[in-house]
């Protein structure tokens, strides 16, 4: 071989040798990289894992702080109905002194209120309560009357609604006052009520 060739074969080999290190060293570099891109995405699992698993948590304790605050509205609920049911219950029972007294001022309120306060007293009779309804149906009819009478007629609702007025004051204190004048006829002429 002559000497050329030699030197050929020599550069061929050199090349040959930096072609295997270059790629040594590119495989490396592509093995380092490879790794660090696994650290990376292995650390950027994990971080996700906490977020998740507190956004998991703090979802859970929102979800426990909703459901004990609907639990104890609930709760306030039925204890508001229990409450207004036994306030409705005692209102309206014969025995309490004060279910009269309810079933009076109501018949002070418009004709329509007289209606259901006969209604009421109906079911359960009360001495204050029948006096009351007597007592403004006479108001309520004399009102009427004096509207026909000339003169008078001008001031007969006024006249009714001082009476209405005075007979409402005497109710809430639950006595037993006529209406002035007129008020032991109302109670003759309306006994059966």
């Amino acid at each position: 071989m002559s000497e050329e060739n030699k030197d050929l074969g020599d550069m061929a080999e050199d090349a040959m040798d930096g072609a295997k290190d270059g790629a040594e060293n590119i495989s490396d570099k592509a093995s380092d990289t490879l790794d660090n891109a696994k650290e990376k995405a292995s650390e950027f699992g994990e971080k996700a894992s906490e977020k998740f698993d507190e956004a998991k948590e703090a979802a859970s304790e929102t979800f426990e702080d909703a459901k004990e605050a609907a639990s104890e509205f609930t709760d306030d609920v039925k204890d508001a109905a229990k409450d207004f049911q036994e306030d409705a219950k005692n209102a309206f029972d014969p025995s309490n002194p004060d279910s009269g007294k309810t079933i009076a001022i109501i018949a002070h309120i418009t004709f329509i209120g007289w209606i259901i306060a006969i209604i009421m007293n109906g079911s359960n009779k009360t001495e204050i309560g029948s006096f009351y309804i007597r007592q403004t149906l006479g108001i309520w009819l004399f009102m009427i009357v004096l509207g026909f009478v000339p003169i008078v007629g001008c001031f007969a609702g006024l006249i009714g609604l001082v009476f209405i007025i005075i007979s409402l004051v005497a109710a809430i204190n639950g006595k037993m006052t006529p209406t002035v004048g007129v008020g032991h006829l109302f109670q003759d002429w309306f006994k059966t009520l």
